[in-house]
């Protein structure tokens, strides 16, 4: 496929799409869902406001056009969507897509890991955040174990996907497991990926107290273990990896608080409902759905979307402070996906 490469106004291209394709979860982890929040009576969206697996499909055909290289499937909990394999192997057919992962938080891979595998999935980002089985219920709301997370990762590994771990460290909540989640990914060689607590949406309590830095990890895991600096893979990475010395097993920090990565950012997202966000901070989402459904054709999406990454301007996390943070509108990572 011949691909039409666009800029945004600070020259990042577009490279990476994210789409979220339910706005639920069976979890209520407290940097993402709070069950205070989202409890029983939240309001969800209703299916006809999803987007239909075709609609999705068309949309990312033309992202692919657009640049887009690299997809993740995200939630809410994407693995919730009803019969993900058929979307996944739509996907991973569109000409000039080289890469389709899945964010999850695992559970339910046991009994569709094989599925997606051979529908074409290649990686999936695995959140846990805790080895510590009351500690880990406390986080998911939901005092869901350990034990149905590892199963997840075990059933990715043998239908021969790519496994990450993810784990979101919050000072005072979870940072004493931050060796134990080393060692236990060292030893299963698996790429852990140590993300900073970021102030994503409104409604997670975010302060900067609670943050624990990507440097103050990396100090701790220091004291552990030998790790040395990997170089990027491509351009545009989020996170900065090393690794254990003397093995092929890499670490990674996602430090979007404390080492903006803003300047390099080549992602957009697509939200359950069919709207684009140019950055995870940014809460004005550009309408797609209605726009495809009132009948819009190719050349008039593409030529939407197009407009919308030459307008972008987002580096929030360049410009961050007291003053921002109030002042501007945001979306919920539930809604948006991570």
């Amino acid at each position: 496929m011949d691909k039409t490469i666009i800029n945004d106004k600070l020259n990042r291209p577009l490279r990476d799409l994210r789409i979220s394709v339910i706005d639920r979860c069976n979890f209520r982890c407290q940097y993402c869902m709070p069950a205070e929040v989202f409890g029983p009576d939240f309001a969800f969206l209703p299916k006809s406001e999803l987007l239909s697996y075709e609609e999705i499909e068309r949309v990312a055909k033309i992202f692919v056009q657009l640049g887009v290289e690299k997809i993740r499937l995200t939630g809410g909990e994407p693995l919730l969507r009803k019969d993900l394999p058929v979307l996944v192997k739509m996907l991973s057919e569109l000409d000039g897509l080289r890469d389709i992962a899945l964010t999850t938080n695992g559970v339910l891979l046991p009994r569709l890991a094989n599925k997606l595998k051979e529908a074409g999935l290649k990686r999936v980002n695995i959140s846990l955040d805790s080895l510590n089985d009351e500690l880990f219920g406390s986080i998911n709301g939901r005092n869901v174990g350990v034990g149905p997370v590892i199963a997840g990762i075990d059933a990715a590994k043998s239908a021969g996907l790519g496994v990450k771990l993810n784990m979101v460290v919050k000072r005072g909540l979870n940072d004493s497991e931050i060796l134990p989640m080393a060692e236990f990914c060292k030893q299963k060689d698996l790429e852990l990926r140590y993300i900073e607590y970021m102030d994503v949406g409104s409604t997670n309590g975010w302060r900067m107290d609670d943050v624990v830095t990507k440097k103050q990890i990396f100090d701790i895991l220091q004291e552990q273990y030998e790790i040395e600096p990997v170089d990027a893979a491509y351009y545009g990475e989020v996170a900065k990896r090393y690794r254990y010395k003397g093995t092929n097993t890499n670490v990674g920090f996602i430090s979007s608080v404390s080492e903006s990565f803003c300047s390099s950012c080549t992602r957009s997202r697509l939200s359950a409902n069919g709207q684009i966000f140019t950055c995870l901070f940014n809460g004005n989402g550009h309408d797609i759905r209605d726009f495809m459904r009132q009948g819009a054709t190719d050349d008039q999406i593409i030529s939407r979307i197009a407009d919308i990454w030459n307008h972008r301007g987002d580096r929030y996390s360049d410009e961050r402070t007291a003053e921002t943070r109030a002042n501007r509108k945001k979306i919920e990572m539930s809604y948006i996906g991570g």
